[in-house]
């Protein structure tokens, strides 16, 4: 899996790829600019995900991003900030983007989402798009706790009970009993099932 970690930041690259490069099958590879971001998508093998930073050198907002989608094989990109609003990340989404990713994520759940979304899925955090008050808009938010729906943001990137349970600083067996409580209120009898629900609900996307 080759992953182009795109920002302007040296500290905050280097702190991404050093995650990333300790996690068994991910390469990596920086860029600083956008221009250099164009650069190597033309020219270097494909990348399975870019992770773009939306105030980096040379970035022109969401038509920048619209330009990274169109070059070269069309590469799945994935937008990056720790500004940018709701509207801006729904509109992203809207474009194609891979996902959006705030900088504030937590590493070991960065390192997760890249993985979703370099398999081809579209990530946004529950978190950023059911805060405030447009949370009520989601149909899975009025029947799930904060704590359920984290569970099963973990549940939906694949994660075993374990993940999950180091995530949320939580026992193993707590993480048991949220599952029986998901699956009670979503009416389904497994993981896979859930994942499906909150998945084809929006959930991990743009609110419907």
């Amino acid at each position: 899996m080759r992953i182009l970690i795109a920002d302007d930041h040296d500290l905050l690259r280097d702190t991404l790829v050093a995650f990333l490069s300790a996690d068994s099958g991910i390469d990596t590879d920086q860029a600083a600019s956008f221009e250099e971001v164009c650069r190597k998508i033309e020219s270097q093998p494909a990348y399975d995900l870019v992770l773009l930073d939306l105030k980096m050198p040379g970035m022109n907002g969401l038509a920048s991003l619209e330009q990274a989608l169109a070059l070269r094989g069309g590469p799945r990109v994935a937008l990056m900030s720790g500004e940018a609003t709701r509207e801006i990340a729904e509109q992203a989404l809207e474009l194609g983007a891979a996902g959006f990713v705030p900088k504030t994520l937590a590493a070991k759940s960065l390192v997760s989402a890249i993985r979703f979304m370099a398999m081809g899925e579209q990530y946004a955090p529950i978190d950023f798009f059911t805060s405030g008050p447009d949370r009520a808009r989601h149909p899975l938010t009025g029947k799930l706790t904060e704590r359920e729906l984290q569970v099963l943001e973990g549940l939906t990137l694949g994660k075993s009970n374990k993940e999950i349970a180091r995530d949320l600083n939580l026992t193993e067996p707590t993480i048991k009993l949220h599952m029986k409580t998901l699956y009670r209120k979503l009416e389904v009898g497994n993981r896979t099932q859930a994942a499906i629900i909150a998945r084809d609900t929006g959930l991990f996307s743009a609110p419907p």
